[in-house]
Parts: C-alpha cells; structure tokens; sequence
C-alpha cells in the first residue's frame, strides 16, 4: 500500500525567514521592513527618506537575500521533530517557491538543521506542482502546509483532494494575517500540527 504524502513549504513554515530578512535590510541597505498582513511590496521603507522601496527593487533584494543570507536563517520551534515523526509514517516532500538556481542552497541550508527530503522549488501557484507530486508518490493521503492563501487556493483548485493546512509559524506576522480561506485549518505551532497531519493520514474525520 502506498504511504501518505506531506507537502510543505520551507520559508515560515519549517523556517524563518521574516525576521532575518529584515534583519538584513536594515544592516546592509538601511531598509525598515515592516511585513505585518503578509504585504511585501509595501512593507520595505528607505530609512534615509522614509520612501517606500519600489516594488520592481524588492525582488531582486529577496533573491540577494537567499543568495547569500540562507545561513542566517533558523529552524521554526518543533519543526524538526514534526518531521521526524511523520517521516516514520510518510514521504516527505519540501516545496519552496524559489528559483531553480537556489536548490542547492536550500538542500544544504536544511542539511544543517538535520532535514533530509526531497526538495522541488517552483515559482506561480502550486496547485499543480502538488497534483503532480500526489500522482507521482501515489499517496493514499497528502497534506498540503504553506503559510500563503494564494497556494491553498491554487491547491483547492488543482488538487481537491488533498488536506490543506495554513501554518505561520513567525508569531510576528502571524497575529496579522487571517486564516486561509482555502485551507482546511490553520495551526502556527508545529507542536500541534503534527497532531493534525497525523490524524489525516490515519484517516480520521476533520474535526
């Protein structure tokens, strides 16, 4: 029989990103970052002036950012366990909306927090990616974690089927961003959603 599937993004999820990443705005480009509500392109202000970045100019300091700040970033509480635990029971995939040039970085940044699994990076909704990965594993259940109601909606879409899960597990931003619509259930600490995940793949109802 096949095993269940996890799918889960990295970024806020298994890591966290926010905070070093404006961390880092500010020492080297003396940027305020202020991402409450999960808005990005209006959330990075020039210190000097107090102007907002442009929004063509954010991109390209997020993809700075991963390029060479990966380091910097730290394992999000209980995430390691969690994936210990399911990975007892299930595969395992990470699926992280960044560019094909950072899979390395992303595979040996998660290497150091002892998190081993496969790695698909993507960029657009990941509906599709998660129907392929399903298909592909064969999975008797998948889950689906991500911290962007833009994915649980493209994943209601292309992939009904799965079990949705809206996770943010930086309590800074967390407080400001609404439960997904298109999820199934939102938990921001792992310590609990590994309980929910495990529940679906053993086939109990909702709650």
């Amino acid at each position: 029989m096949s095993r269940p599937l996890l799918i889960t993004d990295c970024d806020e999820v298994l890591l966290h990103m926010v905070r070093h990443f404006g961390a880092w705005l500010d020492e080297a480009h003396g940027i305020e970052f202020r991402p409450e509500g999960g808005a990005f392109a209006e959330a990075l202000t020039r210190r000097h002036d107090g102007m907002l970045v442009p929004e063509q100019e954010v991109w390209p300091l997020l993809d700075s950012f991963f390029a060479s700040e990966m380091p910097r970033q730290t394992l999000a509480p209980g995430a390691g366990e969690a994936l210990r635990r399911i990975g007892e029971v299930a595969d395992i995939v990470i699926l992280t909306n960044l560019k094909d040039w950072c899979h390395a970085g992303r595979s040996e940044q998660l290497a150091t927090h002892g998190i081993r699994h496969r790695i698909v990076c993507n960029q657009g909704g990941k509906g599709e990616p998660v129907a392929r990965l399903a298909a592909e594993h064969r999975s008797s259940v998948t889950v689906f974690v991500d911290d962007l109601e833009e994915h649980h909606a493209s994943v209601a879409d292309h992939a009904p089927d799965v079990f949705r899960l809206h996770m943010i597990a930086e309590p800074a931003i967390a407080s400001t961003i609404p439960p997904a619509p298109h999820a199934h259930a939102r938990i921001d600490r792992w310590d609990d959603a590994v309980e929910w995940v495990l529940a679906r793949f053993r086939g109990e109802p909702l709650p």
